[in-house]
């Protein structure tokens, strides 16, 4: 695999991500969900924001925050230069492609926390405004500075709903559940597929293949005819 293969697919992944990300900004209020299918109720768009990690995880408070987005960045640039040199080294193909995938989805959200907050207005959950894009208006007016946006989650797949743990388990026995509850986005299904998918595959990827246990030697003495013993 090719380093401009991992920058197809990099890119190819970010401009899925950012144009979901973009249309449900400035076309849903905050908190609107509806069924992607009428025959597919459990498949839904759903708006959320948050100012965390893949699925609602954060930090707390406003240097949790800065952390978090500084970390992402550290993590894009040492990424760029990991891909660079596993893509140099002809590393197994399977987990070029799982790395680009974790390193995309990083990128993705990267870029909500950094820029989001200038250029978007905020979406109230009261008002139910639709945000529009600040980009035409010298970008006054966002909701929050550089480093302080927050990421647009949109995926909802809540295929059990109304369920309930019966009332001998552990914990939580009688209380409602609800599978799968996390909203998300592009970027993180990128970067949950990459790592389990390396986790599964690590065998396959990191163990090199058997080498033949008997090499053939060469050699240059010229073998006669006929063999002779004193």
């Amino acid at each position: 695999m090719k380093l401009k293969h991992v920058f197809i697919l990099t890119f190819l992944i970010l401009l899925a991500d950012q144009a979901l990300k973009v249309y449900i900004k400035t076309h849903y209020y905050l908190g609107q969900e509806h069924p992607v299918f009428a025959s597919i109720p459990w498949f839904r768009m759903h708006f959320i924001e948050n100012e965390g990690m893949a699925y609602g995880w954060k930090l707390g408070g406003e240097w949790g925050k800065i952390a978090l987005t500084l970390f992402r960045l550290v993590a894009v640039v040492f990424g760029t230069y990991y891909l660079a040199m596993v893509t140099r080294k002809q590393y197994h193909i399977g987990f070029i492609v799982c790395a680009t995938l974790i390193y995309a989805g990083a990128i993705g959200n990267l870029i909500d926390s950094i820029i989001y907050g200038r250029i978007f207005e905020s979406s109230d959950p009261y008002v139910q405004n639709i945000a529009k894009s600040l980009i035409q208006e010298n970008f006054t007016g966002g909701y929050a500075g550089l480093l302080h946006g927050k990421v647009v989650d949109m995926l909802y797949f809540p295929i059990i709903t109304d369920a309930r743990y019966p009332d001998w388990f552990p914990i939580w026995g009688g209380e409602t559940f609800e599978f799968f509850r996390p909203v998300f986005n592009i970027a993180d299904t990128a970067i949950s597929t990459g790592v389990i998918s390396i986790l599964v595959f690590q065998n396959r990827f990191f163990n090199p293949a058997e080498k033949d246990r008997h090499p053939k030697t060469e050699t240059n003495t010229a073998v006669g005819d006929e063999v002779t013993a004193s």
